[in-house]
């Protein structure tokens, strides 16, 4: 191809148009090369060792430090909401160790009932209720009643957050792609966020209660605690990415199902396929569609050399149906991951040092409502022949999707 021929599928891949399904594009892209030139100021990685290769390297990071990321030019790290999205070992090392023993299996273990119990209860509403609209009606429950649970966040300040997590995920788009409207819209959301978590940590920090906050405010390891701002902005990034990304992943798995009613009934006539369903729905349709990386010290990457500061985009969702990799990718195969082992996974919670903090916690979200979905479910119907996605690009998930859940 040309230079105006892959500056017209970069175009493309970026299209509104291509929302609903902009798979074609990656593999469009992934036949050009290993790094394909666009104008967001960085090249796509777009093979899965490439893509593997950038997240697995410390060296390849976010850069907001030391101001010199290509994708929010000019922007503090200081207002960019999320301490892990604005951070780099050592201090992104620190914060995610003392983090973490908040996120041990056992404590997340310990969500698992009321997580079956929120579902079922859900479920009842839902199934053979005749039309009803996924999104609204199961997809965006769960997560925010189990994150805002989680934080000891109360259920009547529940509605205040969806749209400023839909300004902050439009805001993790690079900014080039983004209108002033959208830019304002994010930093309103950020302080938005920020100015409502502060009232809550300080409660906690004067009266600790049985809730993360409190925990995180606790924690302490050889002498060292997270500071105000640290706990302020670890809450900000779990509501969101708890919440946000989640809805997502429940959405696509839904839609996907709908899509492939073999599939349904293969997992309903084997249960037992479950925890491999979610790491196959996951490979096949992830919310995270892309992360950006950049270089913070010279790199070599398919026979490039990148100098410090320069930027890649890491296309996640192209490298999970890199056919290299995972055969005939553009199929939904439920029993692809079936039996573990050691092969190539997917690359929907990341890779390395900034592997998704919450992946279990997302990963028990989505079997508990698979499990109850082939207990209680016997056929999707999906309503909507063009399902309606959201402007974001980086996040990629449905707007709104009518279907029908049927028992019978």
């Amino acid at each position: 191809m040309d230079g105006t021929t892959v500056a017209g599928l970069v175009f493309d891949m970026f299209s509104p148009a291509r929302r609903a399904n902009p798979y074609p594009c990656y593999h469009a892209a992934r036949e050009v090369g290993a790094l394909v030139p666009s104008p967001l100021g960085a090249y796509l990685v777009t093979g899965y060792h490439d893509c593997t290769t950038v997240l697995q390297d410390p060296a390849w990071g976010h850069g907001y430090s030391d101001g010199i990321s290509p994708f929010r030019p000019g922007v503090a790290a200081d207002d960019i909401p999320g301490s892990f999205i604005r951070m780099d070992p050592p201090d992104h090392t620190r914060l995610r160790g003392l983090v973490g023993r908040a996120f041990t299996p056992r404590e997340i273990g310990r969500l698992r009932p009321r997580i079956e119990q929120i579902a079922a209860e859900l479920f009842d509403t839902v199934v053979d209720a005749g039309e009803i609209e996924i999104v609204d009606a199961l997809a965006s429950r769960i997560p925010l009643t189990i994150i805002c649970d989680l934080l000891g966040v109360p259920a009547a300040d529940y509605a205040r957050f969806d749209g400023w997590a839909r300004a902050l995920a439009r805001g993790l788009d690079p900014d080039v792609l983004l209108s002033p409207e959208e830019l304002r819209q994010r930093d309103d959301a950020a302080d938005a966020f920020n100015e409502y978590f502060r009232d809550v940590v300080a409660q906690r920090l004067t009266r600790p209660g049985d809730d993360l906050i409190s925990r995180l405010a606790a924690l302490e390891q050889d002498g060292d605690r997270l500071t105000g701002t640290e706990l302020l902005d670890i809450c900000v990034l779990l509501l969101f990415g708890g919440y946000e990304t989640t809805v997502h992943m429940t959405g696509n798995c839904v839609l996907a199902l709908g899509r492939h009613p073999e599939q349904l009934a293969l997992l309903r006539t084997q249960p037992d396929l479950v925890p491999a369903a979610v790491d196959e729905l996951l490979r096949f349709d992830p919310p995270v569609q892309f992360t950006n990386r950049v270089a913070l010290q010279e790199r070599q990457l398919a026979g490039r050399t990148f100098a410090r500061g320069e930027g890649v985009v890491v296309l996640i969702a192209g490298a999970n149906r890199d056919p290299r990799i995972f055969p005939v990718p553009d199929r939904l195969d439920l029993t692809r991951f079936a039996g573990g082992g050691l092969g190539p996974r997917h690359l929907a919670f990341g890779l390395g040092v900034h592997f998704c903090l919450g992946a279990q916690l997302a990963r028990m979200e989505l079997e508990i409502i698979l499990a109850m979905l082939v207990r209680r479910v016997t056929a999707i119907d999906i309503l909507d022949s063009s399902p309606s996605y959201h402007d974001t690009l980086t996040i990629r998930g449905l707007r709104n999707l009518r279907v029908r859940l049927r028992s019978g």
